[in-house]
């Protein structure tokens, strides 16, 4: 680090310095001194725990590592075994029942449930454009995607394709049908919509056909079919409009989520509607993970700012990003609030963009950005916790109640989640914010959470405004605690494996136990498939059923069509129904069977070892050679998956493991990700900035790939930043 800067006793790249004191701070009542004063009280107060939780982490691994080789996999003593882990203190007591006691959430997390998209904020434009993803095109997402079908006659093609385009609108017709049905007829059938006010004042008495009272005059809205005019069965659904009669939109609400009829008869498609609808615009993001974590490759100070600075644009909302295609300039900024006339005769105003949150990283991780007093890297969830917050403090249209929304991974256990509350607790006092301002977001993706669920809930039980699964880190945990019981599992068999539903079930049933409904968010992990939609659909609708607010997905259009789920499944009625099932054991979720290496051919064998170098070298080549920290890559068929560091996690994990108990040798890992090396740069032939891997002995990204699996049982907690970080820093000092 050169011309490094002394601040308060730390030592300072100057690109921080000048991030924090030339565009962080200005327009804030928090002076460079105070800033500076209070960093180096929160790493001189929590550098030393946080030292000790990730020794706590490597002391209990060690002990069950010995547990294992001692009496093999868990099924052969699974009462011993948790005696066990009680013993060690890997399980804790439970708490007493209790309800949370979290205040000052905006509606999105407490009382609205829909879509949830988590993008790195590394990148400006895919920032913006989940921001933005708060509205969606309804029309465009079941045009572009497998969920119309793509055989036949509704065959895409190049030009529009008018027989596809009817098949969007009939399924479009048959979502306000579903969620809001007419008192007679179908929306298929309505020729035209209007709003009723002036001398056809109605009272809701008359439509409802009850006793109500209700007699001021309101706007509501009726509609003409061939058939005669109609209703909306439940009037209040209907809650705004703008514009003329004939063109114009108009505003409907279900389950707390809104969405707009675009009647216009000049537009190409409107034209060819009998109503003259254009567009059905969705409510779809709720909420969006801004993420400085898994899907961003970041090694140093420089990587840092760039993340920081984005974040800080987005609180400003003065970010904006620009790009080319199709041959135009377009430009990224963030979107406006909508504005209606209400229904009752006052001003409606719609959030224009999602709620957005920010993924700090785990407690791992350090960083030579920021050194303390001792000329040690700081931990960089230290850096995270101060920066991000002091960039929310320039919020101006993001939380309606001033909280800064902080979702923090990779929590082993309540002790680790208090010590994130105790950071976010000093940041609040070194900021001069008002206490518990900062909210957590409790990953449930680490085995030893899992087993504690409620105490770690507990320990956050003022600050906590959601819980998350992750199966893919959960998965890659679980085969690293589980190192020494065996060989695991084929990934795909995993998925069907009875813990892996104890532990889907134990996060909402615990959640509920809590008082979550109603006042936080239960949320599940992400569908990894974004070409196909078709599937989502069928698949993601289980999510909402099982009492989950939010779900995540992987873009902006699987945001607007998962939306439609939450019109399906009442989620607050569906928590009703849950809250007072029997929460699975810990036998169930400590369950996860071992594979009899006798099982397996060698061509299973073999070709489960090719999945998963395939997948590893795909995404750390990215990584490596790029800084991309997520991306979709293509499988050993060649079928597009979202990867990130937990994707990478589990494959390395699986590899390592079968290495460890000998389904596979060393040699034989090596010849496969060699062979699986020259399969990955032909998929990657496209791209100008790649480096081939095979046949190159000097490729970082083939050293890093083979790293993560010859050696995956060694790193800690089977993480793979300290080899992506490392090799990464390592390609940009050539450079």
């Amino acid at each position: 680090m050169n011309h490094v800067q002394q601040k308060s006793g730390l030592t300072v790249s100057p690109l921080l310095v000048d991030f924090i004191e030339k565009e962080a701070l200005p327009g804030l009542k928090v002076s460079a001194e105070q800033f500076w004063n209070g960093f180096a009280a929160v790493v001189a107060e929590h550098a030393s725990t946080n030292a000790a939780l990730l020794h706590k982490r490597d002391d209990l691994q060690i002990k069950i590592d010995d547990w294992h080789r001692r009496y093999g996999p868990v099924a052969n003593n699974a009462q011993g075994y948790q005696m066990f882990l009680r013993d060690i203190g890997y399980v804790v007591d439970e708490p007493a029942d209790f309800i949370i006691e979290t205040t000052g959430l905006d509606p999105e997390i407490s009382t609205l449930c829909g879509p949830q998209l988590v993008v790195p904020v590394s990148n400006a434009r895919y920032a913006l454009n989940a921001a933005n993803a708060r509205w969606g095109s309804l029309y465009d997402a079941l045009y572009g995607t497998d969920v119309i079908a793509r055989d036949g006659d509704l065959a895409p093609g190049k030009g529009f394709n008018e027989t596809r385009g009817q098949a969007v609108v009939d399924r479009a017709a048959a979502f306000l049908d579903t969620a809001f049905p007419l008192t007679s007829g179908s929306h298929a059938d309505v020729t035209g919509y209007h709003v009723v006010d002036g001398t056809e004042r109605t009272r809701y008495s008359d439509i409802m056909g009850n006793n109500s009272d209700e007699s001021r005059p309101v706007k509501v809205l009726v509609a003409d079919t061939v058939a005669g005019r109609t209703h909306l069965k439940d009037p209040y659904a209907f809650v705004g409009y703008a514009g003329r009669q004939d063109g114009g939109e108009i505003v409907l609400r279900h389950h707390g989520l809104h969405a707009i009829l675009v009647i216009d008869k000049t537009n190409a498609i409107g034209a060819k509607h009998a109503v003259g609808l254009a567009d059905v615009i969705v409510e779809a993001a709720l909420t969006t993970i801004q993420d400085c974590e898994d899907s961003v490759a970041a090694v140093d100070a420089e990587d840092k700012v760039g993340v920081y600075r984005n974040w800080l644009g987005l609180m400003t909302g003065t970010l904006e990003d620009s790009f080319e295609k199709g041959g135009k300039t377009v430009r990224r900024t963030l979107k406006a609030d909508r504005t209606f006339a209400g229904a009752d005769g006052k001003p409606l105003v719609l959030k224009g963009r999602s709620l957005l949150l920010v993924r700090n990283v785990g407690h791992l991780m350090t960083t030579d950005a920021v050194k303390d007093a001792s000329g040690a890297p700081i931990g960089e969830g230290l850096m995270d916790a101060m920066v991000t917050v002091l960039c929310a403090m320039h919020d101006s249209m993001n939380s309606t109640t001033g909280a800064v929304y902080i979702v923090k991974p990779k929590m082993h256990g309540p002790d680790e989640v208090a010590f994130a509350c105790a950071i976010f607790a000093s940041v609040e006092k070194a900021l001069g914010l008002p206490p518990l301002t900062v909210k957590i977001g409790i990953m449930d993706e680490e085995r030893r959470t899992s087993a504690n669920l409620k105490a770690a809930i507990y320990a956050a039980r003022q600050r906590v405004f959601f819980i998350n699964t992750g199966f893919l880190d959960r998965t890659g945990d679980e085969i690293h605690t589980s190192m020494e019981a065996g060989p695991v599992l084929r990934k795909d068999e995993i998925k069907n494996e009875r813990w892996i539903q104890a532990y889907e079930d134990r996060n909402v049933l615990i959640g509920l136990a809590c008082g979550l409904s109603g006042r936080a968010q239960i949320g599940k992990g992400m569908w990894a498939r974004p070409d196909d939609m078709a599937a989502m659909m069928s698949a993601k609708i289980a999510h909402p059923n099982a009492g989950a607010n939010t779900a995540w997905v992987p873009s902006p259009t699987a945001a607007t069509l998962h939306a439609l789920h939450y019109h399906e499944v009442d989620v607050f009625e569906a928590q009703r129904r849950r809250h007072n099932q029997t929460t699975p054991t810990l036998a169930e979720l400590f369950s996860m069977p071992i594979q009899a290496p006798f099982s397996l051919s060698r061509e299973e064998i073999t070709r489960e070892l090719e999945n998963n170098a395939q997948g590893i070298l795909g995404y750390v080549v990215r990584w490596v050679q790029q800084g991309v920290g997520c991306s979709k890559v293509p499988d050993i068929n060649n079928v597009g998956l979202m990867e990130d560091r937990a994707t990478c996690r589990i494959s390395s994990q699986a590899v390592a493991n079968w290495l460890r108990h000998g389904l596979v040798s060393k040699d034989e890992v090596i010849s496969t990700f060699e062979r699986m090396a020259n399969v990955v740069d032909e998929q990657n032939a496209d791209d100008p900035l790649y480096r081939s891997m095979a046949n190159n002995p000097h490729s970082v990204a083939f050293q890093a790939a083979l790293e993560l699996a010859l050696h995956g049982a060694d790193q800690p907690s089977g993480y793979t930043e300290p080899v992506l970080h490392a090799r990464r820093a390592e390609v940009k000092a050539r450079h």
